[in-house]
Parts: structure tokens; sequence; C-alpha cells
């Protein structure tokens, strides 16, 4: 694990202080979570963006009928 220092707005740290003592856990777990939390959004976001470039391409879309054609067959069999 690597350490690192950075600084927070008083009112952001403030809030950290209390939630740790509240929770009883370490400021740098609940850091540690809301990091992943966001960074998970993050990456969620980036996949509902390339979703709806797909969809707002016609060779892409096309591609996606002629697969669910396919599929449809299948299932029907």
């Amino acid at each position: 694990m690597i350490t690192f220092t950075s600084t927070l707005p008083d009112e952001l740290l403030s809030s950290l202080n209390k939630y740790a003592q509240k929770l009883g856990i370490p400021k740098n777990k609940i850091m540690e979570k809301a990091l992943r939390v966001y960074l998970d959004q993050l990456n969620r976001a980036e996949y509902v963006k390339s979703y709806k470039r797909a969809a707002e391409d016609k060779n892409i879309m096309d591609l996606a009928e002629e697969g669910m054609v396919d599929y449809l067959k299948q299932i029907e069999e």
C-alpha cells in the first residue's frame, strides 16, 4: 500500500472526522470506500456514454439488428 498526502477543505475534513468517530472506523477507510464508489460511478458513466454513442451510429445499430435476427432464429429452433 502506498501513502500519499493531500489537502481537503476544512468542512469536508470536519465531516470526515465526525463520521469516523461516529462509525468507529479510520478516516482512511471511509475515504477509500468513497473513492471506490466514485470511481465505479465514473466507470459506469463511461459505459452509458459509449452506449449512447453506439445508439446514434447507424452502422452499429444495423449490426445489432442483424445479430438480434440471428438470435431470434436460434430461439425459435
